[in-house]
């Protein structure tokens, strides 16, 4: 089954595998021989730090290369749409704050709350999907349950 992201998502994953494969690869290799050369191995934190470092980097690789073979780009440049769908950025109204919020819907592996992207598989993107301006939306959390209403669905490249 393949995950869908965006353009942007897919070349940020990209781009880290391949700074994790041409750069980081080889400082955790240069780290590991210079460990070895002070002698002992079985006392020596600094070798210990570059395998486990040389871990995390592998380990890294492996699911990023995973995550890219699955993924599905969904291009939304010059897209539009009376509804909800993937990529939109949908400005909404907390009904009893009266406070407004942005939010793009876009894969899991690109969700950043802080700049206000969020995963169509999260509560308030699930509860999103297929909805029209002036549709209120009902979405349960775990303190209480937060009405909006859809003010704006708009497509950008931010």
């Amino acid at each position: 089954m393949s995950t869908p992201i965006t353009k942007k998502g897919y070349e940020a994953l990209k781009a880290e595998l391949d700074r994790l494969k041409k750069v980081e690869r080889a400082k955790v290799i240069e780290a590991i021989a210079e460990a070895r050369s002070h002698g002992d191995l079985s006392e020596n934190a600094e070798y210990d730090a570059a395998k486990e470092r040389q871990g995390f980097v592998e380990s890294r690789i492996n699911e990023l290369e995973s995550k890219l073979a699955d993924a599905r780009i969904v291009d939304t440049s010059g897209r539009t749409s009376d509804t909800v769908v993937f990529g939109a950025t949908v400005l909404l109204i907390e009904m009893d704050a009266k406070q407004k919020k942005q939010y793009k819907l876009v894969g899991q592996d690109e969700a950043d709350l802080k700049n206000g992207k969020i995963s169509v598989q999260s509560p308030v993107g699930k509860a999103l999907i297929g909805k029209r301006v002036g549709d209120q939306v009902a979405v349960t959390t775990p303190a209480k349950i937060v009405e909006y209403e859809v003010v704006e669905i708009c497509f950008d490249d931010h």
